[in-house]
């Protein structure tokens, strides 16, 4: 007789290979992005992830959960002192908080799949770390060489404590994040690395997105991330790998591990200059950065590891900090007078010139002696200094590059930096003037021009390409509108104090996954949450409506592939298919399960009975009876009769071209143009597809010429029309080519917002001019 084995449930333990970005607001944004690299058979070192749902119950299960939600953020007003002991009651009560029977035999399960007594990366992955807007860079606690399950169960309670540190404290009050605390934690297999760090695959400092950066150090890449030495900074085009500009940094020790454990060990002397990365190295990794770039569709910061001649990547997010660094021009404004001589220079590691008394700082208990405004001058900070950053003017190290703590942070919060002047702290003078020019890497005597010093209660200054609302604006306004691009609500007010004219594109794939809380919606809706879910996806929605309003916000209805469903609780009701790609999603899905669309529909009627700015998009739509029966179904609704509401469908099939005069007629207000999907369906090419990726290209002529038909039919039938995508931002002739096509506005990402304005600015202007030429007389002869 054949014994069956029992099934063990995991509930709060993941593999690595089993998550995808979708699953970011459960396992944080880092090991949904592990997932998502390794899903697409890039170099990740395998792993698992422990849930957040796994920190929660254990803070649930202790009684202690509701007081600390209550106190998530640092007391208002709070001191460092204060801030200081709120922060030690806090990780003392998570530290004393036992891990049950339960999740450590989870726990100890998903490490022996790993390996008998294997070393092992405990990193935090809080939900909103390393996600769009927010890096959450070194704020909460890593551990590496971890063996053996009682070590790795006490590694996995420090990463919870760390998410109760001050800098974690501080940076949710900066970032003004009021979600309840949670995190995530990542176990991945040790990278015994020879070499490591960071690579950019757009300049961080300048926001040039035709080079990438990388920065490189003998031995683990913890020495780069955390400023502790000054990396090999290398600059390459994206056209070819050519090395572009190359600063070989100053490393005195490595820090390696083996099968033995961590230790530091000294650089020989005649060995300080060397390179620590070859040309083919250099080629190789551009490479692979290049291609997880193209798979994320936007500009990455990765860290590496070279162990032996094998590349591995250990990390990914979008760069959060890359913006428009373009200055303004002022033609009525004399260019201000050079400062003094250069006191010190390093690497420029975030834009921007202020003026101010410098203040050094050996450690950060001289935290008390920095004022607001000061020039804050350091050997190299650490995460720990985060309360002391947010009061600098600006930040001057000794140590670090562009890659560092104070560099990262520094570029979040908007100051100017300055790392690797190897002697900023002595040669520069407590109390004196100084100007530092975080473009140019310089340190200079005195002030430049006429700047007058910060007042000591003066707020900073916002990051270059996101003023304050209300500020004066240097952007020229267009006849095309600029929308942008959001996934969460999160930036939703830095990004609408941006010169832009509204959202474009809402996506819900992101909302709905902290509405869901990682159930299925059919097992919402048959558990009875229907009204918790509206009312969670509701406050999302109202909170970017309210930040751009009377400025339009264009909401996507979900738009979730099945296989992406499948991974939620209740998600093996989904069908298996070959190509999710072009599968059951979009409007044909809505036809069939009018219930899952009407979520979307409760959603918008909520929302617009307060802002009525809000209006609704329909996604992948293919055939007219299925955007009729689609729109039957909205008739039926509530929202149905409020006809101020438009109605939008996105144009990502090639057959929209076709059908646009009857959609119009169908009472469709716009269309707005999917590059990505028109793009894969015209050229016959997966979007996903490393192999094929030689094939995907937007300005392929083929792809314009739909683009074209598209714009013209809709034009033709009375429906504004937008495009969607990044093409128009890098390509200033597509923005000509489109302003000429009559388009009504384009969409783009935040962070190339206003390059885009400029790009659409130019094209009017040149119409215009070439219209005016040709209505000229014609000179007498």
């Amino acid at each position: 007789m054949k014994v069956q084995q029992a099934v063990v449930e995991h509930r709060w333990v993941r593999p690595i290979d089993q998550v995808r970005l979708p699953d970011a607001p459960s396992v944080g944004g880092k090991a949904a992005n592990l997932g998502e690299l390794t899903h697409a058979r890039f170099p990740v070192p395998p792993g698992f992830v422990v849930t957040k749902d796994g920190y929660l119950q254990a803070m649930e299960d202790a009684g202690v959960r509701d007081m600390l939600r209550a106190r998530g953020l640092p007391p208002a007003g709070a001191d460092d002192a204060a801030l200081t002991a709120a922060s030690h009651e806090l990780r003392s009560t998570v530290l004393g908080v036992p891990v049950s029977d339960a999740l450590r035999d989870e726990i100890v399960d998903a490490y022996h799949e790993l390996g008998d007594s294997v070393r092992v990366a405990v990193r935090s992955s809080a939900p909103a770390e390393d996600a769009a807007d927010t890096s959450y860079a070194g704020i909460h606690d890593s551990f590496t060489d971890i063996c053996g399950p009682d070590a790795l169960v006490e590694a996995i309670r420090k990463c919870w404590a760390s998410l109760w540190s001050e800098r974690a404290l501080t940076y949710r009050s900066v970032q003004g994040v009021t979600e309840e605390p949670s995190v995530a934690v990542v176990v991945q297999l040790m990278v015994d690395s020879d070499t490591s760090g960071v690579t950019f695959t757009a300049d961080p400092r300048t926001g040039a997105r035709d080079r990438m950066v990388v920065e490189a150090a003998a031995g683990l890449g913890e020495v780069v991330v955390g400023g502790q030495v000054e990396p090999d900074t290398y600059v390459l085009s994206k056209d070819g790998f050519h090395l572009l500009d190359e600063h070989i940094g100053s490393q005195t020790f490595a820090i390696t591990a083996d099968a033995s454990g961590e230790r530091t060990t000294e650089i020989p002397l005649d060995q300080r200059g060397d390179r620590v990365l070859t040309n083919t190295q250099l080629e190789r990794l551009a490479l692979l950065a290049l291609s997880v770039e193209e798979h994320y569709h936007a500009p990455q910061d990765l860290e590496f590891a070279f162990a032996g001649d094998k590349l591995w990547i250990v990390q990914t997010r979008p760069i959060t900090t890359l913006g428009d660094h373009t200055p303004p021009v002022d033609a009525g404004r004399p260019e201000p007078a050079p400062a003094g001589a250069v006191l010190a220079h390093g690497l420029g590691a975030s834009p921007g010139t202020v003026t101010g008394r410098v203040r050094i700082l050996r450690s950060v208990t001289d935290a008390h002696q920095l004022h607001d405004g000061d020039i804050l001058v350091a050997p190299m900070t650490r995460p720990d200094w985060l309360p002391v950053l947010r009061r600098a003017a600006a930040i001057v190290t000794d140590g670090g590059g562009i890659t560092c703590h104070a560099a990262i942070v520094g570029r979040e919060l908007g100051r100017p930096v300055v790392v690797g002047t190897r002697t900023a702290t002595t040669t520069l003078v407590d109390g004196a003037v100084v100007t530092v020019d975080g473009d140019a890497g310089t340190v200079c005597e005195g002030a430049a021009g006429t700047a007058e010093l910060p007042a000591a209660d003066s707020a900073p200054a916002a990051p270059s390409g996101t003023p304050h609302a209300g500020s004066f604006s240097w952007a020229e306004p267009t006849a095309t509108s600029v929308y942008v691009n959001l996934a969460t609500p999160d930036a939703a007010e830095r990004v609408a104090a941006m010169d832009v004219d509204g959202v474009g594109l809402l996506r819900a794939e992101f909302m709905i996954m902290d509405a869901l809380q990682g159930r299925h919606p059919m097992t919402m809706l048959a558990e009875g949450h229907r009204a918790e879910y509206v009312d969670t996806m509701a406050a999302a929605v109202e909170k970017i409506a309210a930040a751009f309003a009377p400025r339009p916000v264009v909401y996507r209805a979900i738009d979730l592939r099945t296989n992406e469903f499948a991974n939620l609780v209740g998600g093996d009701v989904e069908p298996v298919e070959d190509n999710p790609m072009i599968g059951y999603r979009g409007c044909f899905r809505y036809v069939r399960e009018p219930e899952l669309f009407g979520l979307d529909l409760d959603v918008v009627h909520t929302v617009r009975k307060r802002y009525p700015n809000v209006h609704l998009m329909i996604p992948f739509v293919r055939t007219r009876w299925e955007l009729e029966q689609c729109l039957g179904h909205l008739a039926a609704h509530p929202l149905g009769a409020d006809h101020r509401m438009h109605r939008w469908i996105m144009a990502e099939v090639p057959s929209v071209a076709y059908w646009i005069p009857e959609y119009a007629r169908l009472g469709i207000d716009g269309v707005s143009i999917g590059t990505n999907d028109l793009t894969q369906l015209i050229l016959g090419v997966d979007r996903d597809s490393e192999i094929c990726r030689d094939l995907f290209d937007t300005m392929d002529p083929a792809v314009l010429d739909a683009v074209d038909t598209i714009i013209e039919r809709a034009t033709r039938a009375g429906l504004t029309t937008s495009l969607c995508g990044q093409a128009v931002s890098t390509h200033p002739a597509l923005a000509e080519h489109l302003v000429r096509k009559g388009i009504t506005s384009v969409s783009v990402a935040p962070d190339v917002a206003t390059r885009t304005r400029r790009n659409i600015s130019v094209a009017e202007r040149r119409v215009l001019l070439e219209q005016a030429r040709d209505c000229s007389p014609s000179p007498r002869s």
